[in-house]
């Protein structure tokens, strides 16, 4: 029998990609790629690590599923990460026509937000908030301790 998780449990998954990620001297931001109840991806920011400026968790885990799968097309495919897609993650995204995307925290200064959903593929249904107050709360602490 498929056990049915909720959103709160995929976030809460991306929640432990952000902490790798925290742990490693990285910004905090983790993501998972869900298809039929199940994690095909998860990823973690990486761009100190590989010394590339795309290497951001949606692009590592959008990747990832995309060779899981065997297709460049994510269309039953949801992605939860804990801050919203820069414009780059959201141009990604979108090319990969992904079914869902679900973030935590907002991101006021660089999220593709401020640009509108419009950068987003038009079939991709997005939610945000899950988890929202712990999403940010990791970034705040990753901040406050670099200052």
């Amino acid at each position: 029998m498929l056990t049915v998780y909720s959103d709160t449990y995929y976030m809460q998954q991306a929640l432990a990609e952000a902490q790798k990620a925290y742990e490693a001297g990285e910004v905090p931001v983790g993501a998972v790629v869900v298809c039929d109840n199940r994690i095909i991806a998860r990823a973690h920011n990486q761009t100190e690590q590989l010394t590339d400026v795309t290497a951001h968790a949606e692009m590592l885990a959008l990747t990832a599923a995309a060779n899981y799968l065997g297709s460049k097309y994510l269309t039953d495919c949801s992605l939860f990460v804990t801050l919203e897609p820069c414009v780059m993650c959201a141009g990604a995204l979108s090319w990969a026509q992904l079914g869902r995307i679900v973030y935590g925290a907002s991101d006021e200064k660089r999220g593709f937000m401020l640009h509108g959903k419009q950068l987003l593929h038009p079939k991709t249904r997005l939610e945000l908030g899950i988890l929202e107050d712990e999403c940010a709360q990791l970034l705040k602490q990753f901040f406050k301790s670099r200052r």
